[in-house]
């Protein structure tokens, strides 16, 4: 796993008192946004990080003790739509590492939020008039 993506960004949850004893990491690339969990039988979720549509952070008074965050994404993604960082060290800045990356990887593929959003089929008034003349 270590040589197959330059990471950006990579971090392990946090537990007790800010230390990394998890085995949950998150890894960030120009493309997409993993989480592996496990160690005998390892799970690894990816999704392409233009999908991201929205992000939010919790700062839990614990965490906060630590310098410690838990950012939480909304994805256009079916098997997890919600994907959450948790306990992870600098959320801000990871979470505006997020955004520069979705931001360049939409630009690259000439996607907008607005063409993620929906089921892509748009229905106005006026339109649906227009058939029911010959009823």
């Amino acid at each position: 796993m270590k040589n197959d993506f330059e990471y950006l960004w990579t971090d392990k949850k946090r537990t007790l008192f800010g230390l990394p004893l998890s085995f949950t990491r998150y890894f960030l690339t120009t493309e997409k946004l993993i989480t592996r969990k496990g160690f005998l039988t390892i799970e690894e979720d990816e999704c392409e990080i233009y999908r991201v549509t929205d992000k939010k952070l919790k700062l839990p008074f614990f965490q906060r003790l630590f310098k410690c965050g838990t950012i939480i994404v909304t994805v256009k993604d079916v098997d997890t739509p919600v994907k959450e960082l948790v306990s992870i060290k600098n959320p801000r800045a990871v979470m505006s590492l997020i955004d520069k990356q979705v931001n360049l990887q939409r630009d690259k593929y000439n996607i907008r939020g607005r063409d993620m959003v929906g089921t892509g089929h748009c229905f106005n008034e006026d339109n649906m008039d227009d058939g029911d003349e010959d009823m």
